[in-house]
């Protein structure tokens, strides 16, 4: 249906590699095991799980399918699809636009991190107020956000099979095998506090596993699913553009439905053993008190945890630090690579330019996001209760309030416009059976959209009045 392009990946490995090393980010390894702890333990791993199978398979599934059924990037397959809804294909350009200019941001920050425990063994990231003092200076996220920036722009620059793929099928084993390292490790740790008390990681790990049903009413078994729904969005990479962009460049033949399985868990055992190698470290050197400390998990509770293991601590942070680099560095490509594919298509330039292009736009988007820590500081309540300054706001609308709204149009333009046949018939169309073709077809018409919808509404702020 549209024309086929060069650039593609060069089967069903390089394909799932680059796809999952996408889907595995920083929000994999702080986001998910921060809500863990909150949503009650065991209970939002079951949950979330059962949304991965569910949701999450119905929009992977939806997005790769419509990327290598046109051969065309996200802003422009929905229009090839049906002319009327190539506005969709637009607003879901906003959303990897939107995260470009604050996610080099995070990855400066982590740069920062890995770069303390290169040279200072981590013993000044330990420190009360460092992370405070580095993000609002003027210069020093400045420079770590343009070193990271250069790295990802190197990578897009070289193309689809010699950049991204290349990339992916060396970081992607070697980021997994650093995880399983570090979540084994922290099992074996202990610590006894000045009270007398004993904690191990064996205990830390029951925390994380052990379903809690303590304080569960309707209401906040309604805000642990919407929180397991929405780190679905963070973690699939889906109603961004990006599976779109990436499912245009798979080739026919290749077994679509075992690609995406093996996405699936690929991304939800990352998120796993990223809670297995938090948790148990944080709840042996800080109790279950010190899991609480939301996004400041990363760059404050976890240095103070490597500085009080001693001397070890030093090599696992500094691993640590360099896994979470290749994490962000992997969804950063992704991002900047659906940016590029897209004004590729859309100004008719090379590869090269648009790459040079959009990294410079990107690097002065994310240097006003650095100042929104100084110069322009400012705190705003957002819809959902929660108050922001730059960076929040620009991640709010993104990830809260956009990629819910594109999920739902998307639900409803492929569950009742195009109907799921038209999936379907693409799943199947290299002589592979999609299994779960059935399940498929009643999530995208019936009850996907009606969670889109929800989760949305609460984003909004309106849920929470309605629920009142």
């Amino acid at each position: 249906m549209g024309k086929k392009k060069k650039s593609s990946f060069s089967g069903s490995i390089g394909f799932v590699l680059s796809a999952a090393g996408s889907a595995v980010g920083v929000g994999n390894i702080w986001r998910f095991p921060y809500l863990a702890a909150k949503d009650g333990g065991g209970l939002f791993l079951i949950i979330y799980l059962v949304l991965v199978v569910t949701f999450g398979f119905t929009l992977l599934t939806t997005d790769v399918a419509i990327g290598r059924r046109t051969k065309e990037n996200a802003m422009r397959a929905f229009g090839v699809i049906n002319e009327k809804w190539k506005f969709l294909g637009y607003v879901t350009f906003l959303v990897p636009a939107l995260i470009m200019t604050y996610y080099s941001v995070i990855g400066g920050w982590v740069t920062r991190y890995m770069v303390a425990y290169m040279t200072a063994g981590g013993s000044e990231a330990a420190k009360d107020g460092f992370f405070t003092s580095f993000i609002t200076s003027n210069v020093s996220p400045i420079v770590f956000m343009l070193l990271f920036l250069a790295v990802t722009s190197f990578i897009v620059y070289r193309g689809v099979e010699k950049g991204i793929e290349q990339f992916s099928r060396v970081i992607m084993p070697g980021l997994i095998l650093l995880i399983m390292a570090i979540a084994v490790f922290s099992l074996t740790l202990t610590c006894t506090d000045a009270s007398g008390a004993t904690r191990t990681g064996m205990q830390g790990l029951m925390v994380y596993l052990k379903p809690s049903f303590e304080g569960v009413t309707a209401e906040r078994f309604l805000e642990i699913l919407l929180d397991a729904m929405s780190q679905l969005f963070f973690s699939l990479s889906v109603s961004m553009g990006i599976m779109i962009t990436y499912g245009s460049y798979v080739k026919d033949e290749v077994n679509l439905s075992r690609s995406l399985s093996q996405i699936e868990m690929f991304d939800t055992g990352v998120a796993f053993l990223a809670g297995m190698m938090i948790i148990p470290a944080v709840f042996v050197f800080s109790g279950v008190e010190g899991m609480a400390s939301g996004p400041s998990l990363m760059f404050v509770s976890l240095p103070k945890v490597f500085e009080a293991m001693g001397g070890v601590g030093t090599i696992v942070g500094l691993i640590f630090f360099i896994m979470v680099a290749f994490a962000a560095l992997t969804s950063c490509i992704s991002i900047l690579e659906t940016l590029v594919a897209n004004c590729m298509e859309l100004f008719h330039q090379s590869r090269q330019k648009m790459c040079l292009i959009i990294s410079v736009i990107s690097a002065a988007a994310a240097a006003v996001i650095c100042m929104g820590y100084n110069v322009f500081y400012f705190e705003m309540k957002l819809p959902n209760g929660a108050t922001a300054q730059l960076l929040d706001l620009m991640d709010y609308v993104s990830n809260s309030f956009l990629m819910p709204f594109i999920s739902f149009l998307t639900c409803i333009f492929v569950g009742w416009v195009v109907k799921p046949k038209w999936i379907i018939e693409e799943m199947e169309s290299s002589g592979h059976p999609f299994g779960r073709k059935k399940l498929y077809a009643f999530m995208i018409r019936y009850v996907t959209p009606v969670m889109m919808a929800v989760l949305f509404l609460q984003s909004a702020g309106i849920w929470n009045v309605v629920a009142k």
